[in-house]
């Protein structure tokens, strides 16, 4: 077999975290210690031999680089220190920045020196918009006790549509749509690849988009939610202790988002009453609040975990893994705080924590694809795709 090698991967696996890839020398000791892997599919070893000859395109369409929930077992067994867990998250940077579109965007994020641009970008966004809507004023205690921060972006009397949230609408759904495009983008090229790479030609029949969702999307689904995965790693089994809450955070922020457009801002409409806060008492608001704190209890205990494991050596220290836990940390952060800056009554100080507030929001939707964030997307359709090929879609049942 003529192996090429790209040179250029390599030097970027070792940018991500990947660097000690050249001390793997293939004892498969990393195989038997992964409670995922099995006789016919021994990753990471696979991989590692993959990645040690630069076959970019063969790990880019294999499904088991996002199977791997990097909980560091194969890095603890290494007796040569090779970090498997580490290369392979350095080889899911790489992905997200292959598959990312546009290509720009993603090699931005793949390096701490653009970390200035990566904030740059939705800090002078919004603030040019804040500019734009005239509601750059701070507004007196009793009106901010009154609308909150309802009155941001300024304010008009056209009931269909509060001023305030065509600005945030604007902002927030074209960061979405870009990552929910991008997102789409990626994971039709990965499937497309991932199926060439079976090596079996073209697929039997390919299944309805229902019986997509019924038979290998939506079984998925149910093992990430319940982290099924994550709690058969024995050296770093607390991450489920992070990864867990900060799950189900941000579903609760997700029920809260849906619940305060719907009421604010359609029912709004006919029942002018329910624009302004929340009350503190209301349920979906307790909802939001005990998310907000799960959402940094589960990013303090990864962000604890992280530093742990790079102090111990068994973890590299990279800008890949660091700068989703700081986005994280940063919408938590200034959540809480413009809401206890709300109920206190300090309005000037509470406009500005609000304004960092819808930036790092910003920088958690636009930059989901191209970070590893992107691994909730990436890992849930690789799991798909681990059904689908074991499924009769696939494999001919008489041939068995």
């Amino acid at each position: 077999m003529n192996v090429q090698p790209d040179l250029n991967f390599i030097k970027a696996m070792k940018e991500a975290g990947g660097d000690t890839l050249k001390q793997c020398y293939q004892c498969a000791t990393c195989s038997v210690a992964c409670p995922l892997s099995t006789d016919g599919d021994p990753f990471p070893r696979r991989e590692m031999i993959l990645a040690q000859w630069g076959m970019k395109d063969k790990l880019m369409a294999d499904p088991n680089v996002f199977l791997c929930h990097q909980c560091g077992d194969c890095s603890d067994a290494c007796p040569r220190g090779a970090k498997p867990g580490d290369v392979l998250g350095a080889i899911r940077a790489y992905a997200y920045q292959h598959y990312g579109w546009p290509n720009g965007l993603a090699k931005l994020c793949s390096s701490a020196k653009n970390l200035p641009m990566l904030i740059g970008i939705p800090a002078v966004t919004i603030f040019v918009l804040w500019i734009i809507s005239g509601g750059m004023h701070i507004p007196t205690g009793e009106q901010f006790a009154h609308v909150g921060f309802g009155h941001f972006f300024g304010h008009w009397d056209f009931r269909l549509l509060a001023k305030n949230v065509l600005f945030i609408d604007i902002i927030m759904l074209s960061a979405a749509g870009i990552a929910a495009f991008s997102l789409y983008k990626a994971i039709s090229t990965m499937w497309k690849k991932m199926e060439e790479n079976l090596g079996v030609g073209e697929v039997l029949y390919r299944p309805s988009a229902s019986l997509f969702i019924k038979d290998f999307l939506w079984p998925s689904l149910k093992e990430i939610v319940g982290h099924d995965r994550f709690r058969e790693c024995t050296v770093n089994n607390d991450r489920v202790k992070g990864h867990l809450p900060l799950m189900l955070a941000f579903i609760g922020l997700f029920i809260v988002t849906c619940y305060s457009a719907f009421t604010q801002d359609v029912i709004g409409i006919f029942i002018p009453s329910l624009h302004g806060p929340i009350s503190m008492w209301n349920p979906v608001k307790l909802l939001a609040n005990v998310s907000a704190v799960a959402m940094l209890v589960g990013i303090g205990i990864l962000w604890m975990n992280r530093t742990k494991m790079e102090a111990e050596g068994k973890a590299t220290n990279t800008f890949y893994d660091w700068f989703l836990i700081w986005m994280i940390a940063g919408v938590g952060v200034t959540g809480l705080a413009a809401e206890l800056l709300r109920l206190v009554g300090i309005p000037s100080l509470a406009y500005v924590v609000y304004y960092l507030h819808l930036v790092s929001v910003m920088m958690l939707f636009f930059y989901l694809p191209y970070t590893k964030a992107a691994h909730i997307v990436f890992r849930t359709f690789a799991m798909a795709f681990e059904r689908f090929r074991e499924s009769a879609y696939v494999k001919d049942p008489l041939n068995d």
